[in-house]
C-alpha cells in the first residue's frame, strides 16, 4: 500500500486507539478501515481518517456509548461542544444526587429516627371515582409531569361543572430516580359523572387502608425524601398485624402544615 495508507496497528498507536477498540469500532460501523486487504485481512487506514479516530477516542473517555459517539461525529463542531456542555450539566446533576444520597445513606442513624416514625399513623379511604394520568418518568420529568397532569385534570372537571376540591395523588408503581424511569400515576378523586378524554381515565378506586407519614419540610426534596419512605418500611417491617399491599404514594396537600404525605396502601 502507498504510504498515505497505515496498517491497524500504526494508525491506533497514532491515534490512540487499541486494536480491540478499532476492530469494535470496525464492526459497529463508526471507523470503518479504508481498505482491507482480501490475502492477508490486513486492514488499512488511510491518513485523512486520523482527526475522527482522535476524536472517537477522546469521546470515548468520556464514557459516552458508541452509538452516542456516531451521533456527535456527524455534527458540526459547535452544536457537538452544545451537546456536550448539556451533557456534562446531566452528568454533574447525576453526581450532585448520588453525592447527597450517599451523605444521607452515611448519616442514617442506626434504627428508627423519631422525627420521622412518631408521626406515622393509619388512616381508612373510602371507596372513591377517581380520573387519572400515567406515564413513564424519570426523577427529572417528574415534577413537570405532576403539574401538567393536574392542570389537565382540575380543567377537565372544571369544565365538566364538577367541584376540584379533592387531594392530588402521586403513585409510584416502579422506582423513579434520576438513572431509572418508572410509571407513575397522578389522580384526584371527584363526585359526580365525566368521561374520560385522551389519556385521562376514570376507575373506581375502593375503599382501603394505609400508613401515612405527613413529610417535614425538611425531607421533602430528593434524596431526602427516600428516608421517609424508608421509615414507612421499617415501621412496617416491625409489624406482625400489617403489610404492604400496593404501590406507594404521595398525597397533595398533606396531613396538617404538611405539603404532602407519603403512604403505603396496608392489609391486615
Amino acid at each position: 500500500m502507498s504510504d498515505p495508507f497505515l496498517l491497524a496497528g500504526r494508525f491506533g498507536a497514532a491515534t490512540q486507539l487499541t486494536p480491540k477498540a478499532l476492530r469494535l469500532y470496525a464492526q459497529q460501523g463508526l471507523l470503518v478501515p479504508a481498505y482491507v486487504d482480501p490475502t492477508t485481512g490486513y486492514r488499512y487506514y488511510a491518513a485523512e481518517q486520523a482527526a475522527d479516530a482522535r476524536l472517537i477516542a477522546k469521546l470515548r473517555r468520556l464514557g459516552l456509548p458508541v452509538a452516542r459517539v456516531a451521533q456527535l461525529l456527524e455534527m458540526p463542531a459547535e452544536l457537538r461542544a452544545a451537546e456536550l456542555r448539556g451533557w456534562l450539566a446531566s452528568e454533574k446533576e447525576r453526581l450532585a444526587y448520588q453525592t447527597e444520597l450517599v451523605e444521607v445513606l452515611a448519616r442514617q442513624k442506626q434504627g428508627s429516627d423519631p422525627a420521622l416514625t412518631n408521626v406515622i399513623a393509619t388512616r381508612t379511604l373510602p371507596a372513591t371515582k377517581i380520573i387519572y394520568r400515567q406515564r413513564i418518568v424519570d426523577a427529572r420529568a417528574l415534577d413537570g409531569f405532576m403539574a401538567e397532569a393536574e392542570a389537565d385534570i382540575r380543567a377537565h372537571l372544571t369544565a365538566n361543572g364538577l367541584p376540584v376540591s379533592g387531594r392530588i395523588s402521586v403513585t409510584f408503581h416502579d422506582l423513579v430516580t434520576h438513572d431509572s424511569e418508572g410509571l407513575v400515576e397522578v389522580a384526584m378523586a371527584y363526585d359526580g359523572s365525566v368521561e374520560p378524554e385522551g389519556d385521562l381515565r376514570l376507575r373506581l378506586q375502593p375503599e382501603r387502608q394505609e400508613v401515612f407519614l405527613p413529610v417535614p419540610a425538611a425531607y421533602e426534596n430528593l434524596p431526602l425524601v427516600l428516608h421517609v419512605y424508608d421509615a414507612l418500611e421499617a415501621w412496617l417491617d416491625a409489624r406482625s398485624d400489617l403489610v404492604c399491599a400496593d404501590s406507594p404514594c404521595e398525597t397533595y396537600p398533606g396531613t396538617g402544615s404538611a405539603r404532602f404525605d407519603v403512604a403505603y396502601p396496608v392489609a391486615a
